[in-house]
């Protein structure tokens, strides 16, 4: 009615949508309810959790956020305020295949049989690869996550798929968690499965296993962080260059991933805010301070945490 007051009176309006005048004029000068001031509120806190998560977060991430800032409020009403100020989370690209078994590759065991679980830190850790598109070509990503905390303790990125591509993840995992006995899991890509990548694994002591081809069970956990990076980042930007992916992807890992998204799985914790409360436990089970767990490497560009104070702070 307000809209269209300038083209016909209010006699008319009212007379049309079969409300009386008093009662518009009543509701015209009626003060807000509380719920009404209460949703206001609730959406600009909504809005900076939204923008914070890089307009990735959905309801029940942005629910995690508000609920851990002392707000009592259901994943309902911070869908409908959410669907109302047209904010959203982002869904999921197709996968693309960058695993290509070498037949004469030697065969090695599966040792986690689609247990994903663990007990404490560096008792199992993932590793896969996947790709990242730019103008000057793929950016290829190889991963090194730890089951128990779901963090990316390993990482690397090349122009190429030669077996340096994993070895150099694998390295930096181990400089950065030194673990005393972990199976590294992956899939039977010929980088896994080289010479060189099991003679490195001997060294270090790491027990290397992979599972069986084409099971999506057993590419879930691995598939669900790149699922991530590819909706959360990567088709929501164009690399002119592979450095700027690079320095895109380093970001993401280290200062949001790691740092700061929440995980379901983790009781909607990020992963060293999960280590971190669980830090008493990896003491005690690691037998190496709970500070190890913060240190950073990153040997792709030569990074330390001088180069990146504000990444590598302890949180």
């Amino acid at each position: 009615m307000s809209v269209h007051r300038a083209e016909h009176k209010v006699s008319t309006l009212c007379r049309v949508l079969g409300v009386s005048k008093s009662g518009y004029y009543a509701w015209l000068g009626r003060r807000p309810s509380d719920r009404e001031v209460r949703d206001r509120e609730l959406t600009e806190k909504i809005r900076g959790f939204h923008k914070a998560s890089r307009g990735t977060y959905g309801s029940p991430r942005v629910t995690a956020d508000l609920v851990a800032e002392g707000e009592r409020v259901s994943r309902k009403r911070v869908a409908r305020l959410m669907k109302a100020d047209d904010l959203r989370g982002v869904c999921r690209r197709k996968a693309r295949r960058t695993t290509v078994r070498n037949p004469e590759s030697r065969s090695i065991p599966d040792l986690v049989d689609r247990d994903f679980t663990a007990e404490g830190p560096d008792r199992l850790w993932i590793a896969d690869i996947t790709y990242i598109p730019t103008w000057a070509g793929f950016l290829y990503l190889a991963v090194v996550l730890d089951v128990w905390s779901r963090r990316v303790v390993g990482w690397c990125m090349r122009p190429h798929l030669r077996t340096e591509l994993v070895l150099e993840a694998l390295d930096m995992a181990l400089e950065q968690r030194r673990p005393s006995s972990v199976i590294h899991h992956s899939d039977q890509g010929s980088q896994y499965t080289s010479i060189a990548f099991g003679r490195r694994c001997k060294v270090a002591g790491v027990q290397p296993s992979t599972g069986s081809v084409g099971d999506c069970y057993d590419n879930a956990m691995r598939e669900s962080f790149f699922a991530t990076l590819e909706c959360e980042l990567i088709d929501r930007s164009t690399f002119r260059s592979r450095q700027e992916a690079r320095s895109a992807v380093f970001e993401f890992i280290e200062s949001f991933y790691n740092r700061y998204r929440r995980h379901s799985a983790l009781g909607q914790r990020s992963p060293m805010q999960f280590e971190h409360e669980e830090s008493a436990a990896c003491e005690e089970t690691c037998g190496y301070p709970a500070e190890n767990l913060w240190k950073i490497a990153a040997p792709e560009t030569g990074a330390t945490t001088t180069d990146f104070p504000q990444l590598f702070e302890n949180p």
